[in-house]
């Protein structure tokens, strides 16, 4: 990434701007730093964030976590979408850590990409770490490109969702899964 800085003093100078003035000096570099934080998840891998916190259990009822916030930047623009991921599972003999969930939904977040596609990533990923019986995730996010260009409609929101297993096989699973997370 040594010569994103550059690229980015480029971008400066094409928009009319004066790279050295006082403001923007340090800018090419900040930008850098920022758009490496931002897409950190590419140098993530599923079983790092794992580290082996899959553990035996003879839960078998499902188990659901929401909430967890997420902020990503769309393929198309690189503009930032920022939503929360709700998600489930029904255990199939082994559970995993609870903060892992958080750390699944981080690493496929801090790439670029359409939220349909993180959707469906953060799923199988849970799918293939838990073997569970069932995996649903749902994402609400709201997307700037829409928001700050084109459309610019303020109050848009996005949601896609994934079933897996009896979350797609069961109506009365996902039925249950809305239900406890205040949208069936």
């Amino acid at each position: 990434m040594q010569d994103v800085p550059a690229l980015y003093r480029q971008i400066i100078q094409s928009v009319g701007e004066d790279p050295e003035r006082e403001g923007l000096r340090d800018t090419p570099q900040r930008a850098a730093d920022a758009m490496a934080f931002l897409t950190h998840g590419y140098n993530q891998t599923l079983d790092d964030i794992v580290n082996g916190a899959v553990f035996e259990s003879t839960t078998d009822e499902m188990v659901v976590i929401q909430d967890i916030e997420l902020y990503s930047l769309c393929e198309h623009h690189m503009l930032p979408f920022i939503g929360k991921c709700h998600l489930a599972y029904i255990p199939n003999g082994k559970v995993l850590g609870l903060s892992k969930f958080a750390r699944i939904v981080d690493m496929y977040a801090r790439r670029l990409q359409i939220q349909e596609n993180l959707t469906q990533d953060i799923a199988y990923a849970i799918q293939s770490v838990t073997d569970a019986r069932g995996v649903g995730v749902i994402i609400e996010a709201r997307h700037l490109c829409m928001m700050m260009r084109g459309v610019e409609k303020q109050n848009s929101a996005m949601t896609s969702s994934v079933m897996l297993g009896n979350m797609r096989r069961s109506a009365t699973t996902r039925k249950e899964f809305l239900s406890l997370i205040g949208k069936g």
